[in-house]
């Protein structure tokens, strides 16, 4: 995977860190913010875990995996996620299909399968693309990166309530395990390990509400990119 050999047509802010420390919602805060689309890279990787389960391909086999995530059909329709025509969007959010979206994601040929799939997704004026290996992997020469990272007991609790807000089963000692389990699969795996860009904005989020981590990244963003920040409608 080298994203030397195309340039990019549009610029790109990268958001990258562990689970339950913000991305998706920050990114979403500075999308609307500037007008920007969200490129929500944890639903591609929880699709092709939720594909693999429905159709009986073992977690552990890279090269099923890896042929799997190339032969499917992955869109966005606003908030909603389409799996080969079909709305996943909700079947994605479980507690269950992150932790199946972690295993697929250790295998390097389904992070090579979907890099090309994330590299093409860049419609002007420009994506924001939220998830783990963004900015060094994925887009390294994206202008802007930043890496969110919070305390464990933070990330729990934020997970905790953001399931129950659905519906859904939740238990703090579970998801402290699971979230335990993830971060030392992202951080250890061979290929794209969870580690800050070198020339990352660093944000622990631990005690800082939404406004407060927008407010700080817009900060970065009209410094380093300002033709953005203009685009951006008043608050």
């Amino acid at each position: 995977m080298s994203a030397a050999a195309d340039a990019l047509t549009a610029p790109v802010i990268t958001f990258d860190g562990p689970s339950g420390t913000g991305k998706g919602t920050i990114a979403a805060g500075l999308a609307a913010r500037l007008g920007w689309h969200v490129l929500d890279t944890g639903a591609l990787y929880r699709c092709v875990g939720l594909a693999a389960v429905q159709r009986g391909v073992d977690l552990a086999d890279e090269e099923a995996l890896g042929a799997l995530a190339q032969r499917l059909n992955i869109r966005f329709d606003g908030e909603r996620v389409l799996l080969d025509a079909v709305d996943v969007s909700d079947e994605i959010r479980t507690a269950a299909a992150g932790e199946h979206a972690s295993r697929v994601a250790a295998a390097p040929a389904v992070r090579s399968a979907l890099w090309r799939l994330q590299r093409d997704a860049v419609p002007p004026p420009g994506p924001i693309a939220a998830g783990r290996d963004m900015g060094p992997v994925v887009f390294p020469e994206a202008p802007i990166k930043f890496f969110l990272e919070a305390t464990p007991p933070v990330r729990v609790a934020g997970r905790y309530n953001q399931l129950k807000d659905k519906g859904m089963d939740a238990n703090v000692a579970n998801l402290a395990r699971e979230l335990a389990e993830r971060d030392r699969r992202d951080r250890e795996r061979a290929a794209s390990p969870l580690v800050p860009a070198a020339d990352a904005v660093i944000i622990d989020t631990s005690n800082l509400g939404i406004e407060a981590v927008l407010a700080q990244v817009l900060d970065v963003v009209d410094n380093r990119l300002p033709q953005a920040g203009q685009a951006a409608p008043p608050s």
